[in-house]
């Protein structure tokens, strides 16, 4: 128990870095800040390579802060019903110790931050809001299907290119020998491939009384929820893996003959989860003491599992609705303010 206790100790020191970055999501917006190059210096939680990419790039750094409030804001999403719900934290690490632990959790915020940074920049190549990059260009002339590549598609492999050099860093800095670094970095790689896998192509028709004779096609990213719902997918069905030298590089193989093989697209995670159920600062575990429940519900957000067992308080809460909306020519809708009583229940 002690073992357990220092080695859990001792990943604050160790990982402190791998997601501190997601802290831009807090500040406010770096749009005409970063001016100055010298600002990226006063910039909390990047590494010193972040820190010169912001220099060299200052207009994106605006596009990576709205990447990582894409990623917190579909972390929520997703786990909101869930025992561990992507709480944030004030201080540097947003999402507290569990971000720095081997765990499936951990590398969710890894494959939805990068995808997140990925996504982000990619949109504004294609809004023009970046001088050094703009639409993907390269696809050109008539597809298979006898459509014509055209219009302004979504320059994925700079939004991805940019991704790896950012995000990655911490994890590269650290050197890929850590088995930790490692499960980081193929997390961030299956985040970014959740956008690329999902692409898809919008076409506008040419011809008379839109006869279609002729179609211009290009390439868009799926909508940031889409890639959110595939990596939960992931999450669901992550493998577990252990480090294993393999003549002169340490590889991460499945823990268990019994699992498959893990493919580029898949998580994978080190050490079990907690159950999340009790307070337990040590692992940076909020419990769910006080959380509200579903008392129908047999899934994940019902009270039997959600409170763990613990039962629950019902108490009744005022809802103040909008109803009896009728429209006033012209042209707007008045309605009436109505207040009624439910039923909350809440974890014990």
């Amino acid at each position: 128990m002690e073992i357990v206790q220092l080695y859990t100790l001792l990943i604050p020191v160790q990982h402190v870095l791998a997601v501190t970055w997601l802290y831009l999501a807090k500040q406010p917006s770096l749009r005409g800040v970063l001016r100055d190059p010298s600002a990226c210096e006063g910039l909390k939680g990047l590494t010193e390579e972040q820190v010169r990419i912001c220099q060299r790039q200052a207009e994106a750094m605006d596009s990576v802060k709205r990447g990582a409030e894409l990623a917190v804001e579909e972390c929520q999403h997703q786990f909101q019903n869930r025992r561990w719900n992507c709480s944030t934290l004030q201080g540097l690490q947003v999402f507290g110790k569990v971000a720095m632990q081997g765990t499936r959790e951990s590398a969710f915020v890894h494959a939805i931050s990068s995808a997140g940074v990925a996504f982000a920049i990619t949109r504004a190549c294609s809004r023009g809001e970046l001088e050094k990059c703009g639409c993907d260009r390269r696809i050109r002339g008539v597809s298979p299907e006898g459509f014509q590549w055209s219009g302004c598609s979504d320059n994925l492999s700079y939004g991805i290119a940019f991704s790896q050099a950012f995000v990655d860093n911490p994890e590269r800095s650290r050197g890929i020998s850590s088995s930790r670094a490692l499960m980081n970095l193929h997390n961030n790689e299956a985040g970014r491939k959740a956008i690329l896998s999902h692409m898809k192509v919008e076409c506008k028709c040419h011809g008379v009384s839109g006869s279609c004779e002729v179609r211009t096609c290009w390439k868009v990213m799926p909508p940031f929820r889409k890639v959110g719902n595939v990596l939960k997918e992931r999450f669901e069905g992550a493998t577990e893996v252990h480090p294993k030298r393999v003549g002169s590089r340490k590889l991460l193989v499945p823990k268990s003959s019994r699992f498959k093989p893990y493919t580029a697209h898949d998580l994978v995670y080190l050490v079990a989860s907690p159950d999340f159920c009790n307070w337990d600062p040590r692992r940076g575990v909020f419990g769910t003491s006080g959380r509200q429940c579903n008392r129908t519900s047999h899934a994940m957000d019902g009270c039997e599992l959600l409170c763990c067992g613990r039962g629950f308080r019902t108490a009744q809460a005022e809802v103040v609705e909008r109803c009896s909306c009728k429209f006033r020519w012209c042209c707007s809708v008045k309605c009436k303010q109505c207040r009624h009583l439910v039923e909350v229940h809440s974890c014990r």
